[in-house]
Formats: structure tokens, sequence, C-alpha cells
């Protein structure tokens, strides 16, 4: 009896079985499903988070695609209290590294954060963004050359303070190791304000004067005369000098009386009222009785 080797049929290809090729487009399928899902998870949070409206001055002489100056947008989330120096530093932290701008203290004391926000002379760090109308335009303070950014070529600013020698010169020291320069409390009120500067130089960058005439030594270096000339400390030979220095063309008579440099002060010095002093100065200084 003769033995048959029992072959087992193959068995046929199920309709309802998957190929490689549908395992594939299902995979790719979901992953598409996940990503929109993703996408609209992360709009519904970012319509619950309150935004802000950024436009910032970009101008990069350095790049040849940044040499034409333009405005970037940055949507920043808002946060109670934010000041528009916060909302930059997140726009370059987060956004662009390249965004250049100065900052420091951020307490309003060392002046190195004045912008052109909104169309008026600013510190950023002082600037709180809910005082503002939207969109949130800064830009670098205005006749000033523009480095990068908002960053401003300032050499010709600190040139017109130290034109006014702002450093106290008395004609003579307290004897005493430990004596001190004694200074009257209605005297030091008097000059109380005009010591505040910062030199930020918001108003010098208001004041059209100083940027139609380049010899002008412009309002803060002139506040700056003042807080040294009306001190009782200060050496006869000193405020002589000091108010020759601010009495010319080109000093406290170059003031067109705007006010417009008292306006933007972010010290409230009234500017203009101590130039209108220092007007006086020199009047008295020049009449004679004779």
């Amino acid at each position: 009896m003769s033995s048959q080797r029992s072959s087992s049929p193959t068995k046929p290809e199920s309709a309802d079985e998957e190929t490689p090729q549908q395992r594939r487009l299902e995979r790719k399928r979901e992953r598409a499903m996940a990503a929109q899902s993703q996408a609209e998870a992360e709009r519904a949070v970012d319509a619950d988070t309150d935004t802000i409206q950024l436009e910032v001055f970009r101008y990069d002489p350095d790049v040849e695609a940044k040499q034409e100056p333009r405005f970037d947008d940055f949507a920043v989330p808002y946060e109670r209290g934010m000041t528009v120096l916060d909302a930059l530093i997140y726009a370059r932290d987060q956004y662009d590294s390249s965004l250049t701008f100065r900052h420091s203290c951020r307490m309003a004391v060392c002046g190195s954060d004045g912008f052109f926000i909104n169309g008026r002379q600013r510190l950023g760090c002082q600037t709180q963004i809910s005082d503002l109308d939207e969109p949130i335009r800064v830009e670098p303070l205005p006749h000033q050359p523009v480095i990068k950014d908002l960053v401003v070529d300032m050499d010709h600013f600190y040139e017109r303070m130290e034109a006014v020698e702002p450093y106290f010169q008395p004609d003579d020291l307290p004897t005493g190791e430990l004596e001190e320069q004694r200074q009257s409390p209605e005297n030091r009120e008097q000059i109380k304000m005009a010591s505040r500067c910062i030199q930020c130089g918001c108003c010098t960058s208001s004041c059209n004067p100083a940027q139609t005439d380049d010899e002008y030594i412009g309002p803060a270096a002139i506040v700056k005369g003042y807080r040294f000339y009306m001190d009782e400390r200060e050496g006869a030979d000193a405020q002589e000098r000091r108010l020759e220095l601010l009495d010319k063309e080109h000093g406290v008579w170059q003031c067109h009386t705007q006010f417009s440099c008292t306006t933007v002060c972010p010290k409230d010095i009234p500017i203009t009222e101590e130039i209108q002093e220092m007007k006086r100065e020199a009047i008295k200084r020049n009449l004679k009785f004779w």
C-alpha cells in the first residue's frame, strides 16, 4: 500500500485582513489626527491667554537683509503689572534673540531704556502695558543715530552734558576728617528735583531746538548746570564759570519754552521752569545800574 503525502492547502487571504500598505496608511492617519488634536489644544490655550501686540522697530546695518528699517510684530502673553521692557525681554528671549535694546536696573534709575513708545519718549521699565493702547509700537529715541534696533548713539548727548562741568566744585572743603559738607534744608529742596535727572535723553529727544541746532546743549545739560549752580556749597568761581557756559546763544537762550521736555521727563523734573530760572540768573548777572 503506497503512502501519499498530503499537503496543506494554502490559506486564502481574507478580504478583511489589512495589507502592510493599509497599516502604514492607518498609522499615518492616526498621526495626522493626533497632530490636529494637539494643534487645536494649543489654539484653545492661546485663545484663553491674554496677549498684547508689540510692534518693534528693527534695523541692523551689519546684516544686508536687515539694512532696510522695518517693524516686527510679536504676540506677548500679558501679565498684570507687565511693563514695556518686560514685553521686549520676552520677545527677545522667546522669539528673536537678535532683538537689541539697552536696559539695566529695571527700576527707572539707570536711564538706559529710553524708547519712543506709542509716539512719546518714555522709559520702558516705567511704562505699564495697561496704560497703553494696542498695538504697542516701540521705536528708538528720535533724532539720534540708530546703531541697531532700539539702540541709539548717545555720544553727542553725553558731550552736551559734560560741557556744563556736571560735578561739585567747592572753594573749600571741611577741615575735620569726618566733618560734612553742610547744606541747608531749604537749598536742598531747591535743587531736589534737578538732582533726580538720570540722563535718559528723553527730554533732549523731544526738544525741537536740540534737533535743529547741534551746538545747543539741550535741556538735560541745562538742568544739570542748574543743579550745581544753585547748590549753596558750590564755589564762587565755579558758579560764575558755569553761568557763563549757560548764558550763550546755544545755551539757555536757545530754549523755545515748548514744555515738551517737561512733559516727557520720567522723573517729573520741571525742566522748562528751571531753564527759565537760569535765564533770570543770566539777566541779573548782566544788569548794570549806573
